[in-house]
């Protein structure tokens, strides 16, 4: 199966969850068509459309948003253009003074084989620190807390991290669903 990523940390994240259900992969940089919506299922789902088309072999591909509540859902299915033009210390200056600092990460994983598109979700409930904290991980995980932690995504070792994590749920549910079908 191909996973079409061009970043080698949600590789690093997600191969073992392949090898645990005995499946090789290959991995794909062809270019991710992203559609405009807030939901990262319909994001994942039109990526997977388009990949597919492109190499005409079976595939999974992701997104995921970061749903901040007291920001009325921002930046949701655009956290890696928020990530890429204000990064977490602009996402903490939209947060000064706010005491409601719920979030929810959610990584929709969709696979497509020409017939069939499946998109799987995950999702881990959380919170906004308040500073940025820990050298692990990538992209918001320095200032996310999961539910249950005191430590951001990048304060906890990659194994807890990725044992807990929004993107595993989503691609567990996708190989469990591949190990019934195939």
């Amino acid at each position: 199966m191909i996973v079409v990523t061009g970043n080698p940390h949600k590789l690093l994240e997600i191969r073992p969850l392949f090898e645990k259900h005995g499946i090789r992969i290959e991995v794909s940089q062809v270019d991710k068509m992203e559609v405009k919506s807030d939901d990262v299922v319909v994001v994942a789902r039109e990526a997977a459309k388009a990949a597919y088309r492109v190499l005409k072999r079976p595939l999974v591909i992701d997104d995921t948003g970061l749903y901040i509540s007291a920001l009325s859902g921002f930046p949701g299915a655009y956290a890696s253009f928020v990530q890429k033009t204000i990064g977490n210390l602009g996402i903490l200056k939209l947060m000064e003074g706010i005491t409601d600092r719920t979030a929810n990460f959610v990584t929709a994983a969709a696979y497509a084989d020409g017939k069939n598109i499946e998109a799987f979700v995950g999702e881990m409930p959380g919170r906004i620190a308040l500073a940025p904290s820990g050298r692990e991980g990538f992209g918001y995980d320095p200032i996310f807390i999961c539910d249950g932690e005191m430590r951001t995504y990048a304060e906890m070792s990659f194994s807890e991290k990725v044992a807990v994590s929004h993107r595993t749920k989503a691609f567990a549910s996708l190989l469990d669903w591949y190990d019934r079908v195939r």
